[in-house]
C-alpha cells in the first residue's frame, strides 16, 4: 500500500511540474513597448496573440502595472515578454523584462 501511495504522490508531483511550466510559457507575451506613462502607471504595448488573455489576435493595448517600477526596466522600441492578468479595472502587466 504504501508503494502506491509513494507512487502516486510522485506522478501527482510530475504532472503539476509538467503542466505548471507549461503554464508559464504560455503565459508570456512577446510584444513591443510603444509608449510610457509612468505618472499614470500605465503602458502601451504592441503585441501578439495572448492566449493567456483569451486574445487571439495581434493587437495594440494600455496596461496597467502592477508594479510602477516595471516601467523603469524598459524604454519605447524595446522588445519585451511579459505577463497580464486580467482584474475588474481591465489588464495588468504584473512581470515584464526585454526580450534575448
Amino acid at each position: 500500500m504504501k508503494g502506491i501511495t509513494t507512487t502516486a504522490g510522485a506522478v501527482t508531483l510530475a504532472l503539476a511540474l509538467t503542466f505548471g511550466a507549461a503554464f508559464a510559457q504560455a503565459a508570456d507575451i512577446n510584444g513591443e513597448v510603444k509608449k510610457i506613462d509612468e505618472s499614470a502607471g500605465k503602458i502601451t504595448l504592441k503585441h501578439g496573440p495572448a492566449k493567456s488573455l483569451g486574445m487571439e489576435q495581434p493587437m495594440t493595448m494600455i496596461y496597467r502595472v502592477k508594479d510602477p517600477a516595471l516601467l523603469k526596466q524598459v524604454k519605447v522600441g524595446d522588445k519585451v515578454r511579459f505577463e497580464a492578468q486580467e482584474g475588474d479595472g481591465g489588464y495588468t502587466v504584473t512581470a515584464i523584462q526585454k526580450a534575448k
